[in-house]
């Protein structure tokens, strides 16, 4: 009987993974077939969760592919073939459920805007929207909304999370040190609410932000910044009462919005056309501009340690190879470093920063920053290259930290000994069974000061500036894009556009040439992902991605190791 049953057993498994096998060589062919894009059609940019910098993985199975997140190049390269194309005679953007930040809100923005220059109607149809969705609708000729919808716009909320009392209550002791006032990312650890240093950082972000958003849809509602502010204090909305205040356009359902089309038009059909399918239809043309993408914690190792779906992460050897690759692609004509990295290991980042100067020796290259370009995120764009941000682009934070956990009182807890032997005055400074003692502190204290030394010294040189210059805009304090302008940490205020002219000016390509941006790393497969993930890199993926759905503010990942940053000080989240 048992063999019956094993029999049994083992032939499911095969017909399973049998079934697997042939879906995905079924995907592969409809992955590897251009898809067409019929005549009288619309655009649909229907954007939800984050808007990623870097490709996501590729999975050819039909119906799945097609739905996954455009990347920024996407959409940009998409809107530009398509408002060229006689084929697309219109775009309609459905935002829903967005997480993107607010420097990549502002290029989509910016986008969109461009492409109704090519006089094609713009229309938008919002679900439930909040803040960032109607930020995206702003742009657009005319916004629809259900009539039973509401219009979620009240004004911006920022909230930290502290773990102090928490980690007390566990017996776990973090022992901080840092550099500059405004370095503050240990304090989740240490305190149980914010610093005045903290508050002015954030405060400052908040208005920046606020500011933006107001004067953003300001020009699109035909108001004055003003009137927008006074509005937002009477939110959130009901449908009729946000149509009634001139923010909504028309209260409807999605089939009335193409309808409407259809009548302005003047046609009595439209297809609808995703815009990943879309731009598989119409890739890039033009010179080869590389967009090099640093997203995520920075951190040592090689990728292939990831697992799937973990958090995005810069490793040091791995994005080494791909900065190789690039340097050693001849039909590369210039490079636009994009980054959006809050920072990690302080000496990844300077391994990352090397590699990238030895590529700018040898390639025109221009750094643009994307929502965050803090910490080791600004330390690995100091190439001495032009450097472009966003006014909402979070910045600076040139300081430096070290984190270092200590469980003894937790192991006390628990009953559990440790018995320790050494040799070496400081051989058990990594140890996280006893605190630090005074002379280990006052060593590792020398420690981080050489590196924020090394920190702002690079910067200094390749801001041509002063060592006391940054210094004094250092101290670990974060900056919004508008502001670092007005300090000197970047050149230009601007997202794609303004990079790719400045990497054509430096390669001496024609400034009204095309530009194929091509992204590395490129898209992975499936297929890749697993071969080179390791058993014990999917499950803690998997695990991290569980408790971080249950602790939205759990710090990052390179963080939690302990160990030298240079990191943003926080996780910003603006509400």
């Amino acid at each position: 009987m048992w063999k019956f049953l094993v029999g049994v057993i083992v032939g499911v498994v095969v017909a399973v993974l049998g079934s697997i096998i042939i879906l995905f060589a079924i995907g592969r062919i409809f992955a590897n077939k251009q898809p067409t894009v019929a005549g009288d059609s619309v655009l649909v940019l229907a954007l939800q969760g984050d808007v990623p910098e870097s490709a996501p993985v590729d999975i050819p199975i039909p119906f799945i592919q097609a739905q996954g997140s455009p990347t920024v190049r996407d959409v940009w390269t998409s809107l530009r073939q398509a408002a060229k194309d006689n084929r697309i005679r219109a775009l309609v953007i459905q935002p829903h459920g967005l997480l993107a930040g607010w420097g990549k809100l502002e290029e989509l923005h910016h986008e969109i805007e461009l492409f109704k220059k090519s006089g094609k109607p713009v229309y938008a149809y919002l679900e439930a929207p909040g803040s960032r969705e109607y930020y995206l609708a702003a742009a657009a000729d005319k916004i629809f909304l259900s009539p039973d919808d509401s219009l979620e716009v009240k004004g911006f909320m920022l909230e930290e999370m502290y773990f102090k009392n928490t980690l007390d209550k566990l017996g776990v002791q973090v022992q901080v040190d840092h550099i500059g006032k405004y370095k503050d990312a240990g304090d989740p650890f240490t305190k149980t609410n914010m610093s005045p240093e903290t508050k002015e950082v954030l405060n400052q972000l908040l208005d920046q932000i606020y500011g933006n958003f107001c004067s953003t849809v300001a020009v699109g509602r035909h108001k004055t910044p003003e009137q927008v502010k006074t509005l937002i204090d009477a939110g959130p909305f009901e449908a009729a009462n946000a149509k009634a205040d001139g923010l909504i356009d028309v209260l409807g359902y999605e089939d009335e919005v193409y309808a409407d089309l259809k009548a302005k038009l003047g046609v009595k059909e439209l297809s609808k056309t995703p815009i990943r399918t879309y731009f598989r239809a119409a890739p890039g043309r033009g010179d080869r501009i590389a967009v090099l993408v640093g997203a995520g914690d920075i951190v040592r190792g090689d990728p292939q340690q990831d697992g799937i779906g973990s958090q995005s992460v810069v490793s040091s050897g791995g994005f080494a190879k791909i900065v190789r690759s690039v340097r050693n692609d001849s039909s590369v004509k210039g490079v636009i470093l994009r980054v959006d990295s809050p920072g990690g290991d302080a000496v990844a980042s300077d391994e990352i920063l090397h590699e990238l100067k030895l590529l700018s020796a040898v390639k025109p290259l221009v750094v643009s920053m994307s929502d965050v370009a803090a910490s080791g995120g600004y330390f690995m764009s100091m190439t001495g290259d032009q450097i472009i941000s966003y006014p909402n682009t979070i910045t600076g934070s040139i300081g430096v930290l070290y984190i270092r956990p200590n469980l003894k009182g937790l192991y006390d807890k628990l009953g559990i000994d440790e018995d320790t032997l050494t040799r070496g005055k400081f051989a058990a400074i990594d140890s996280e069974s006893q605190p630090l003692s005074p002379e280990a502190t006052a060593k590792l204290h020398e420690s981080i000061e050489a590196t924020y030394r090394s920190f702002v010294t690079k910067v200094a040189a390749a801001r041509k500036k002063t060592f006391n210059d940054i210094d004094a805009l250092g101290q670990g304090r974060v900056w919004m894009g508008a502001q670092a302008k007005d300090n000197g940490l970047v050149d230009t205020l601007g997202g794609l556009d303004e990079a790719i002219a400045a990497v054509r000016a430096k390669a001496k390509l024609s400034a009204n040439g095309e530009t194929n941006l091509v992204l590395y790393p490129p898209r992975k497969t499936i297929f890749e992902v697993l071969s080179n993930a390791s058993p014990d890199a999917v499950t803690e993926s998997l695990t991290e991605n569980r408790v971080r759905k249950l602790i939205p503010n759990l710090p990052s990942r390179s963080v939690l190791q302990g160990g030298m940053f240079a990191r943003l000080p926080f996780a910003v989240s603006v509400h």
